[in-house]
Parts: structure tokens; C-alpha cells; sequence
């Protein structure tokens, strides 16, 4: 890890030099975002195809947005660790890194001879972050998990649509991007750790647990002693009214957790008199009578467009949003002046849209906004530059399949 100048301020992970071991989404995510931060990500892919999610549609000029999404900012070379020579230069990349992350399924990274232990060894230096399933050790430890199979079993389904309709799954793949997002924070850690005692450490993220630890009101309910929420549709499991409203063109979010904003919902629609009602009196009471409380607000805002309704509430001050597409909240004028979409110039796919991790320095400028890798396009540069092999070298390596 090379430390810059303190005279000249620079990105938080300048000098850190990261290997990505891992593939398609909560692996390559946390990378992404350690890249985002300033650091030399470096992605070792298969020869053959190299990680799984270039195959994965839509395509822009044969490269899938998905990887290009998750993949920001990195280096990518062609390494078959099956082969001693692929391994040697594997370990010799090793040696520089100060973090790696893998997602492989626990056991195989032993059997390959490249577990936290063997590289530890290597490098006693090195972070090393580990994203599964069901982590490293436990009765499910082996098994399979994808983000549905995780959001079943880690409980979030169970609050997660309608009675009438049984669980849903959150849309996107809330496990998977929680679990790269604490692999992310993980490595952090273990840097400011190594920091302090000069070793590295071994960062172990069940997706299991991330999915879990996300239901903070329903644990602080069972914790309390009150039984499971259930499924909430989209209610809240304490607070009332916190529910989707129709308008005459769509639908809005009303959110009101304390009394005050009560206070200020029903003169916001006319209605003063609900503030004294004994039945809408506290948040508590709200709650037990909240299929009333609906049936009250929906015949205020259904006769109203969703434009309507929303000046009504924004001047009131009182919590309140249309239910927006993905499409709305990009092109809303706030996002856009946020400037969370960056566009980038990818060598093959061309211009492209990516998001990189939102957090804002002050006094910072963000990294460069670079794109994903075309596969294996900075292997001679790597080998050449950072292992110091000859071009004759690399060659033999190429015609030995290694690359």
C-alpha cells in the first residue's frame, strides 16, 4: 500500500491494490465499490469466458450491462489457476495485494490451494473477504444459495406482501448487494485493523446474516416479546399511517410516525377532527386501527391526481412521495442534479451509464469514472509492468493456455 503525500488530498483507497477473485454480483459489487474509493482493482477471470455474468443480457455491442454495472473502475487479466505457471503468477500478484475477495463456495478456495490460511502465509499482510452464502462454517455452510434462496430462508419473505397473495421476495437482490456492501465495509476494517496490528485478517460475510441483520423493526418486535409482523403488504410493522394511497393517475406514500405530523395530516386534508378521534389519538393507536385510518385517507386521495396530493402534503410538511418507477427517480431533477448516473466510455459497448457507490467526500474529487474491462485486456500490461515479465514470456504463457 503506497501512501500519497498528505499536502495533496487524494481518494481514500489510493494506493490500495485489491485482487478480485469472485463473480457476478455481491463478490464483484464490494470490489467495484473498493474502486470507486481509489483503489487498484485488479479482476483475475477464467480464460474461458471469464466471469459468468458477461453472458448475462441485455448487451450493448455483445458486452452485458450487467457486468459493465458491477464491474466499474477495474483491471481485468486471464489467469487459469488450474495450471502451476497460472498459479505462480497468481501468488506472485498476491504479495502486492493488500486486499482480495472471493466468492466461491467454502472448501474450494482450500482445494485450490488459495484459502485465507495458505495466502496468509504468503502475505501476513493480506485482508482477505470472503462472501458465501451461509459463511465459512455452520451446518449449511456448503450449501448453495442464491438471492432467493437466502431471501426465503433468512426470514425477509415472511413480511413481504399480502395476506392474500403469500411472500414476495424484495424485487432486486437485496441479499446479494447488502453482502457486498458489508464485504466492502469488511475490508475497510481490515485495513484500519492491519493498521494498527500490522496483520491482516480473515472477513467472513454470510449473506445469510446481511439478509437477517436488515430487519432491525421486525427484531426489535420479537425482541420485545411481540409476535412476528407478518405480511405487511406495504403497511409498517409499528407506525400508522405508513401505506400506499391511490390517486386518480397512480399511487402516493404517506408516512406519519409521531403525533405532530398527525396533527398536520389531517388539517392537510380537511379533516382537524381525526387529531382528537380516540382512535387515531397515538402512533399506537393509529397502528390497531390502521384498515380505518386507510379507508379515511385512499377517500381523500382517490379524488385526487398524484401531483395534486403531493403539493397538498409537501406544503403541509408532512412525509410524503409518488410511487415512483426506476425510470421517474432517474430522471427526477434532484437525482439528476445529484448526479448519481455517470456516463463512461467503454471500448467496445461505448458510451454507458453506471452508478458508483453515492457517498460524498467533502474536499475530495470523486474517483475518475472508469469502466468495466473488456476480458483479459490489461494482462500484458500487469504481467509487464507489475511482475516484470518479458514479452517472450508472456507469450509462452499465451500458447500454454495459462492466459
Amino acid at each position: 500500500m503506497t501512501v500519497t503525500a498528505a499536502s495533496s488530498p487524494c481518494l481514500p483507497l489510493q494506493g490500495v491494490k485489491v485482487l478480485d477473485l469472485s463473480r457476478v454480483l455481491a463478490g464483484p459489487l464490494c470490489a467495484a465499490m473498493l474502486a470507486d474509493l481509489g483503489a487498484d482493482v485488479t479482476k483475475i477471470e477464467r480464460p474461458d469466458g471469464g466471469d459468468d455474468s458477461r453472458a448475462f443480457g441485455p448487451y450493448l455491442n455483445g458486452e452485458s450491462t450487467y457486468f459493465m454495472l458491477l464491474n466499474r473502475g477495474k483491471k481485468s487479466i486471464t489467469l487459469d489457476l488450474k495450471k502451476e505457471d497460472g498459479m505462480a503468477i497468481f501468488l506472485k500478484l498476491v504479495k502486492q495485494a493488500d486486499v482480495l475477495v472471493e466468492n466461491f463456495r467454502p472448501g474450494v478456495t482450500a482445494r485450490l490451494g488459495i484459502d485465507y490460511a495458505s495466502l496468509h502465509a504468503i502475505n501476513p499482510r493480506l485482508v482477505y473477504v470472503s462472501i458465501s452464502g451461509f459463511g465459512q462454517e455452520g451446518p449449511l455452510a456448503q450449501r448453495a444459495a442464491y438471492d432467493h434462496v437466502i431471501q426465503a430462508i433468512g426470514g425477509i419473505m415472511s413480511s413481504t406482501g399480502w395476506p392474500s397473495t403469500g411472500p414476495t421476495r424484495v424485487g432486486d437482490p437485496i441479499a446479494d448487494v447488502v453482502s457486498g456492501l458489508y464485504g466492502a465495509w469488511g475490508a475497510l476494517a481490515g485495513i484500519l485493523q492491519r493498521q494498527i496490528s500490522g496483520n491482516g485478517t480473515h472477513v467472513d460475510v454470510a449473506m445469510l446474516d446481511a439478509v437477517i441483520s436488515l430487519q432491525v423493526v421486525s427484531l426489535a418486535q420479537l425482541m420485545g416479546g411481540a409476535p412476528p409482523p407478518g405480511l405487511l403488504g406495504n403497511a409498517h410493522a409499528i407506525s400508522a399511517p405508513m401505506d400506499t394511497f391511490p390517486t386518480t393517475d397512480g399511487e402516493i406514500v404517506i408516512a406519519v410516525a409521531n403525533d405532530s405530523l398527525f396533527t398536520r395530516l389531517a388539517k392537510a386534508i380537511g379533516q382537524p377532527e381525526l387529531d382528537q378521534d380516540p382512535r387515531f389519538s397515538s402512533d399506537p393507536q393509529r397502528h390497531q386501527n390502521q384498515d380505518t385510518l386507510k379507508t379515511i385517507l385512499s377517500a381523500w386521495s382517490s379524488t385526487l391526481t398524484t401531483q395534486e396530493a403531493m403539493t397538498i402534503l409537501v406544503t403541509a410538511g408532512v412525509p410524503a412521495a409518488p410511487v415512483n418507477t426506476l425510470v421517474d427517480a432517474l430522471q427526477s431533477p434532484h437525482v439528476q442534479e445529484r448526479g448519481i448516473v455517470k456516463q463512461v466510455e467503454h471500448p467496445v459497448a461505448g458510451p454507458i451509464q453506471i452508478i458508483p457507490q453515492p457517498v460524498r467526500f467533502n474536499g475530495l474529487n470523486p474517483a475518475p469514472e472508469r469502466a468495466a474491462p473488456v476480458l483479459g485486456a490489461h494482462t500484458d500490461t500487469i504481467l509487464h509492468d507489475d511482475l516484470e515479465l518479458s514479452d517472450a514470456q508472456i507469450a509462452q504463457l499465451r500458447a500454454d493456455h495459462v492466459l
